[in-house]
């Protein structure tokens, strides 16, 4: 019964219409000794016999072929719970042989008895294709096709390939491949059909460029397959191939290509011209042989918002545009009319300048230098067009982000292919995505302009130490490409002939940066002049940089939506770092304080170098920690530096190293500051760094004896003739006497005031500097308050003269009470 092929167990569908959908099968039960059980219309249709003439009847006679072992083989299989299908052969009821798909399902109980249903489907046959539909297929099948003899003749080929290739049939027969179109593409194919040959293997999608009479002015790309063809004997009697012109693809997939490169090529510098230098670079020779950039010199400038909006209104009659880049497969770019950096202002006629706002790509295939409007709007391109053979034009206006920034020009003369309208997509994407690059450049050009026009105005302009110190500065801003950093240092005179130097560096680049640097040099100065020691003044700074952290937190909040707040937050913090000393060439003392900036060095006159070891403090905006500060007393003539950490670490990336560095170029003797300033930045930073670089260098004066006088003040009011005597004698001796009239003023108002509110000891004390200081000391830390007086008041009006006479006055606290001073400018 089951001699045919085996069965199968694997999984089959069982939904409607699937191999066990028995609703159309012919399906019987039979049960374990052969005998029809059941017989349904199905199988009676398939088979022809009625169930009355079944039922109760064997089923063997229905086979074809009878194997009783197999049977029992099958038997067992499907009481073991797996069913078993395959296809035998069956007879119809009027002797017909019908070839059935047979299924037997797993054994179960009926009646009492072990049952089997099995289900039969006619298995369909196969559709053969008669000789003339395989003819007419193989004729106008829309691949070309062409079968070649062992010598590589042309035997058959369809209508297809005859279209493609523009050569009639006739002329192909009996003909080779090379014969017909001579050429290296003809005859690197009849290589490739040569190796199918020898080695039986096809193959599949080989693609190339090439020509053909049916369109001699347009490359195409074409995708073939070669085939061995096998004789009766299993030798080879030929090759088939099998061509299709894939053009299209082809351009699509190389425009593709082509523009993921200019991706990748142009742009790579936040430079314009570098930028407009790199598109025409990128396409000679690979798509034009003469390729211009010509940009609106509003984009080249700094000022301004840099170009025409597109919908801004009517442009310019003339587009007053710059020559930015340019490249040709001739050597100095002979065609150019204009050279880099020259006016240029083309525009392919008859196109006006609403072709950079508004138009779109111009193609011209042909270019013909005796054209009329050449000749006259264009009367040296002309010449050149003639001169070099350019024959083919493509220009696509620059535009992006609604904003109109030049124009780009392509043309080809030793390519003798005229541009296609493809060509056009290609020349659009690749400038699209250039004029992004461009646009980019132009307005990170313009910011970087602005931040370091701002970050030079907030920087001082001259410092001045005084008699106290000589001082020197050097400041190198950032890569561009690294954007305006905010490092600032200052320069700041302070009462008593002091001096505060100041050195800083907020965290960021850009505008921020340099808006926040300018704040913090203008609170030190306010600070300063407070006379706040070191310790105190970084606190106090502490505390702006919080305020402005949390104002940028609340601006960013406003601007951001809830799920962004966080990460705003985390954002807004402005970190920055600061040193500051304050010198006093009297005591030869300074006192300092930093926050979480590196220390300063000190260089002392025999060339020994060192970091005073001050403690770091945090940096400034974390808030909640303390600053310490730290005095020293230093030799006079100390070379004091203080710098940020881009000179010492921007090179190599090592601090200590970089600080090693720093101390043995500035302990080299040199009288002269600026220059030493100026070789120690070039020594430790040869080329451009992504960080600002600041150093100030200060060497230290003494302010002797000679130019200092104190005395003990009494407390008695008789003393204050006595001290506005020896103040007189004193300034006399300096050479002073047109201020001895304000300084006995200045010293009566003190002194009594002094004696009269302060508690002793009380000192006098004068410094003969760039200006004349007067100074009353006592212990009391009462802050003295400026009153002015009524007409009726006998007193009050003594510090509001002092504050008349002098050119500026005010109070400091030291570790023993506070100093009253008050500064006169010396004639």
């Amino acid at each position: 019964m089951v001699s045919a092929q085996e069965g199968s167990d694997a999984p089959v569908s069982e939904g409607p219409g699937g191999s066990l959908d028995a609703s159309t099968d012919a399906a019987a039960v039979v049960s374990a000794d052969g005998v029809v059980v059941g017989w349904t219309r199905g199988a009676e249709a398939l088979l022809g016999h009625r169930a009355a003439e079944l039922v109760g009847s064997s089923a063997a006679p229905l086979l074809v072929l009878r194997d009783p072992s197999r049977v029992a083989a099958v038997a067992d299989r499907c009481r073991g719970g797996m069913g078993w299908s395959g296809h035998i052969p069956v007879l119809h009821r009027d002797g017909r042989r019908i070839d059935v798909d047979l299924r037997v399902s797993a054994s179960f109980r009926m009646g009492g008895g072990e049952c089997f249903l099995i289900s039969a489907r006619d298995r369909r046959r196969a559709w053969t294709v008669g000789p003339s539909f395989l003819d007419g297929f193989l004729t106008h099948s829309p691949v070309g096709m062409a079968v070649l003899d062992l010598q590589l003749r042309y035997v058959w080929m369809n209508d297809t390939l005859e279209h493609l290739g523009g050569v009639p049939r006739e002329q192909r027969l009996g003909r080779r491949l090379t014969e017909l179109l001579p050429g290296l593409q003809a005859e690197t194919i009849e290589g490739l059909m040569h190796k199918v040959l020898a080695t039986g293997e096809p193959m599949i999608d080989y693609e190339y460029l090439g020509w053909s009479w049916a369109d001699p002015h347009r490359r195409h790309a074409y995708s073939t397959s070669f085939f061995p063809l096998l004789g009766v004997d299993n030798s080879y009697t030929g090759v088939c191939y099998m061509v299709l012109d894939v053009t299209d693809r082809w351009n699509a997939r190389q425009i593709l290509s082509l523009v993921n490169e200019a991706g990748t090529t142009i742009g790579g510098t936040l430079d314009v011209m570098r930028t407009a230098q790199e598109i025409a670079d990128f396409a000679v020779p690979r798509f034009a042989d003469f390729v211009i950039v010509d940009l609106l010199e509003s984009v080249l400038s700094t000022e301004g918002h840099g170009a025409w909006l597109s919908d801004a209104g009517p442009a310019p009659a003339k587009p007053m545009m710059r020559r930015a880049g340019m490249s040709s497969v001739r050597e100095g770019c002979p065609e150019a009319v204009a050279r880099i950096g020259d006016r240029a202002d083309f525009l392919p006629p008859p196109h006006d300048v609403n072709l950079l706002t508004n138009g779109d790509p111009v193609l011209m295939q042909v270019l013909d230098p005796d054209d009329d409007l050449w000749i006259a709007e264009e009367p040296e391109r002309a010449a050149s067009i003639r001169r070099y053979g350019l024959h083919s034009l493509i220009s696509v206006p620059m535009r992006a982000r609604n904003t109109a920034l030049g124009l780009t020009t392509f043309l080809r003369s030793l390519n003798p292919v005229s541009f296609q309208p493809d060509d056009v997509l290609l020349a659009r994407e690749v400038v699209a995505r250039a004029a992004l690059c461009v646009d980019n450049a132009r307005r990170y050009t313009r910011e970087h302009t602005a931040a370091v026009t701002l970050q030079r105005s907030l920087l001082p302009h001259a410092l001045s130490g005084g008699t106290a110190l000589e001082v020197a500065s050097t400041y190198l801003p950032a890569d561009p490409s690294g954007g305006v950093g905010g490092d600032w240092f200052d320069v700041i005179p302070l009462s008593g002939a002091r001096v505060g130097l100041v050195v800083g560096d907020v965290v960021g680049h850009g505008i921020t940066a340099a808006a926040t640097m300018g704040r913090l040099r203008t609170a030190v100065q306010t600070l300063a002049d407070m006379e706040l020691p070191p310790d105190e003044l970084l606190a106090h700074l502490d505390d702006l940089v919080l305020r402005l952290s949390e104002e940028r937190t609340q601006e960013q909040r406003a601007d951001r939506s809830t799920t962004e707040q966080e990460a705003a937050t985390t954002a807004s913090f402005l970190g920055a770092t600061c040193l500051y000393v304050v010198y006093d060439p009297v005591t030869r003392r300074c006192t300092m304080a930093r926050a979480g900036h590196p220390p300063p060095v000190f260089v002392a006159p025999d060339g020994r170098v060192s970091y005073p070891d001050l403690p770091a403090g945090p940096p400034l905006g974390l808030g909640g920690m303390a600053f310490e500060s730290q005095e020293s007393e230093i030799e006079e003539n100390t070379l004091i530096g203080l710098f940020t950490d881009g000179l010492v670490a921007g090179a190599h990336y090592d601090m200590e190293l970089g600080m090693a560095q720093l101390g043995e170029l500035l302990a080299r003797p040199d009288p002269d500051l600026e220059a030493l300033c100026a070789d120690a930045v070039r020594q430790l930073v040869p080329v451009p760094q992504p960080d600002d670089i600041a150093l100030l260098l200060a060497r230290t004066h003494t302010l002797g004896d000679d130019h200092v006088v104190s005395w003990e003040v009494p407390v008695d009011p008789a003393a204050v003739s006595e001290m506005r005597a020896r103040a007189t004698r004193a300034i006399e001796a300096w050479g002073l006497g047109e201020l001895t009239m304000t300084t006995e003023l200045i010293v009566s108002e003190l002194v009594t005031n002094a004696i009269r509110y302060a508690v002793p000891p009380i000192r006098l004390r004068l410094l003969c500097d760039t200006r004349l200081t007067c100074e009353v000391s006592d212990a009391s830390s009462t802050a003295p308050r400026l009153r002015h007086a009524r007409s009726t008041d006998e007193g009050g009006r003594g510090l509001f003269l002092v504050a008349q006479l002098s050119h500026r006055w005010g109070a400091r606290y030291t570790a023993e009470g506070k100093i009253i001073w008050a500064e006169q400018e010396i004639p």
